[in-house]
């Protein structure tokens, strides 16, 4: 009677978790769903201090910095489809228009006017956003830790002193929810050859190949993750600090995870270039055509 009983509780637990994340108002900026070919949906970042306390185990990682507000940290596209799925990332320093002031900015500017502007440039690249999921450096670090770290390969120790990363091995190493937050928000990346620390000479890009790697390999732990009852953590380790579309039903949150069940997400790469601008700001364009081609296997 318990086996048969369980399966209902996990679903009622499950919606009173649900219920409790925070919606977006982005809902008249999304992409309509087809329900063919695959669901696009956007996450985002953010660098918000909102709600971390000093105690917190993962402060060390973001609160040396005085920063107010949010702004976006990362912006990917997971691309969930019958083939499998696949992760996209769109560097921050990507220089687009912004819908709000039809102005020339770096992408991740766009967020300073709110996450529909941000979904609308997204859209605006050709790639279509059917939801849009957004979580802050606070829920990041809990949701590492409540899988147990993630595992990555380095090929060489690396450290940042600016966002705390102290990688002292190469290799595959387990990161906790600290180094993690001090791994994917690195910046100062440096790697140390042959006896020498040196600094990783491709700034925001391998930032970004670093970011897609890390979260690949989240989402294939959390993926991989067989124990219900661990499952049904995972939604409450991230408190507050996760946010929804409001389009976003129960159910589909279920067949997302559903779908997600030993997925692998493949890591693509958006080819982008660096330039000048005339103002002096350095800043990403997409590099043609491998850039079409990518957004648009991200459109079918």
């Amino acid at each position: 009677m318990a086996l048969l009983a369980l399966p209902v509780g996990l679903f009622l637990f499950g919606w009173w978790q649900f219920s409790r994340i925070p919606r977006v108002d982005v809902a008249a900026a999304l992409s309509s769903s087809s329900g063919a070919g695959g669901t696009n949906y956007l996450i985002v970042g953010t660098d918000s201090r909102e709600g971390i306390s000093p105690d917190d185990p993962n402060a060390g990682a973001f609160l040396a910095e005085d920063v107010a507000g949010a702004r976006t940290d990362t912006i990917m596209v997971l691309r969930m489809e019958s083939g499998g799925a696949r992760l996209l990332s769109i560097p921050r320093d990507l220089w687009v228009q912004n819908p709000a002031t039809g102005e020339m900015g770096r992408v991740n500017s766009t967020f300073a006017e709110g996450p529909a502007n941000l979904v609308t440039a997204v859209r605006n690249l050709g790639i279509p956003v059917e939801h849009y999921l957004e979580i802050n450096f606070v829920s990041f670090g809990r949701l590492v830790d409540a899988v147990g770290g993630i595992t990555i390969d380095v090929p060489a120790p690396a450290r940042d002193a600016n966002s705390g990363l102290q990688i002292d091995t190469a290799g595959p190493v387990t990161l906790d929810g600290t180094q993690a937050l001090a791994y994917v928000r690195s910046r100062y990346y440096e790697e140390l050859v042959d006896g020498t620390w040196r600094p990783d000479p491709t700034g925001d890009i391998g930032r970004t190949e670093r970011q897609r790697e890390f979260l690949s390999a989240m989402m294939s732990a959390i993926g991989g993750e067989r124990n219900p009852l661990s499952l049904a953590r995972i939604p409450g380790s991230l408190g507050a600090g996760m946010k929804i579309d409001d389009a976003l039903g129960y159910l589909d949150a279920l067949r997302l995870a559903w779908d997600f069940r030993g997925a692998s997400p493949d890591a693509v790469a958006l080819p982008v270039t660096p330039r000048t601008t005339s103002g002096g700001a350095a800043v990403l364009e997409l590099q043609e055509p491998g850039a079409a081609e990518i957004i648009a296997s991200f459109g079918q």
